[in-house]
């Protein structure tokens, strides 16, 4: 069976709430989604949101990269080799993460279905189910203890605060809201996206950690490329620490293993560039004692399927980070994960269970 034909398309989705972090704001969910046929009629799907802020991609380049340089690649290439097919995916162009996440994630959706399994099941089949957190975006606290109480309510257990963006008082009051409104119960972890300093890291953490905010872990607090200061973060505090945009590679993975730099690491298909890398980082992690978390860009629920199939497949990922489909208007899918509130099960259609996409306004071919 060999690869025939790879075509793209554009995606936009509105979400019914701003999505906003010490980064930046979405209010619509765009993307890039890949189809892959192969000469036996096997159709798979995969998908790469534009995150300029993270992986530097854009919807041109995501589309460019795959259509004139992914795509020659793969073309006529046997399915079943597949240590030879992503390794030339992979060493194709540098960078370009995500749109090497949508090739890789629509191959491995492929796979799974050549081989008459769910992809979980194909990659190991570890957990049956998954639960997923819930985002609290950045606010003002009154409003994110106001947020933080709905989505509580609506029997999400762990919480995922944005923090980062203002002096690092009003985040610690930010969190003190929350605590205030929800109770001790709630599991909270929080996010900073690269916003805070070394000293503001640690003051911060020290202080959360004094007043008995009982914080979870804290998932990147400095900037990417600082894994010494990301160190000095966890040397002193108690709280976990959590490597998020310091790791897209597997070598990043290792300079932050090997220095004892971070607690956790978490994955992510569009900074690893799909389950082939992403597989590696967490059997790295997994060799040093160290857990990971899989999480997402603002993706739609073609990629969060990918993903949840990925991490419901491994022992060693433990945390799960899935809310951006249920923060759409829309679902342009059929198929796919199925949610229950903050409980993700898997059908047992074969592949990532994609039964149809809505080929309509939300979704147009490029030429």
């Amino acid at each position: 069976m060999e690869i025939q034909t790879v075509d793209t398309y554009s995606i936009a989705v509105p979400l019914h709430t701003p999505f906003k972090t010490a980064l930046r704001t979405v209010t619509v969910a765009e993307s890039i989604y890949v189809k892959v046929t192969c000469t036996d009629g096997t159709t798979g799907w995969g998908e790469a949101p534009p995150t300029h802020v993270i992986t530097g991609e854009s919807l041109a380049s995501i589309q460019y990269t795959i259509e004139s340089i992914l795509k020659p690649v793969i073309l006529g290439k046997r399915l079943v080799e597949t240590e030879r097919l992503f390794e030339m995916l992979h060493h194709a162009v540098v960078g370009n993460t995500s749109a090497k996440a949508a090739v890789d994630m629509a191959l491995y959706d492929c796979l799974s279905q050549y081989c008459g399994l769910p992809l979980h099941l194909f990659l190991g089949g570890y957990h049956e189910s998954i639960e997923t957190d819930y985002t609290v975006s950045i606010n003002e606290p009154e409003q994110m203890a106001s947020d933080a109480a709905q989505f509580v309510s609506n029997g999400f257990d762990v919480l995922k605060i944005k923090v980062g963006k203002d002096e690092i008082d009003k985040d610690i009051k930010r969190i003190g809201a929350i605590r205030e409104r929800i109770g001790a119960e709630p599991l909270i972890r929080l996010d900073a996206n690269q916003g805070w300093s070394v000293k503001e890291s640690i003051f911060a953490i020290q202080k959360m950690e004094d007043l008995n905010y009982n914080i979870e872990l804290v998932e990147q607090p400095v900037k990417a490329y600082d894994i010494e200061g990301l160190k000095q973060v966890k040397n002193h505090t108690f709280t976990p620490i959590m490597a998020d945009e310091s790791v897209f590679s597997v070598q990043d993975a290792r300079r932050v293993l090997q220095t004892e730099s971070a607690d956790l690491i978490n994955i992510k298909l569009m900074k690893a560039g799909g389950i082939y890398q992403a597989l590696k980082i967490n059997q790295l992690a997994e060799a040093y004692g160290i857990p990971c978390m899989v999480g997402s860009m603002i993706e739609t629920k073609l990629g969060i399927s990918a993903a949840a199939h990925l991490a419901a497949s491994q022992r060693n990922i433990t945390r799960f980070d899935f809310d951006a489909p249920l923060m759409l208007g829309a679902d342009p899918l059929q198929g796919g994960i199925d949610y229950k509130g903050r409980h993700i099960t898997f059908s047992s259609n074969h592949g990532l269970g994609i039964e149809n996409i809505q080929l309509d306004s939300i979704l147009s071919k490029q030429t």
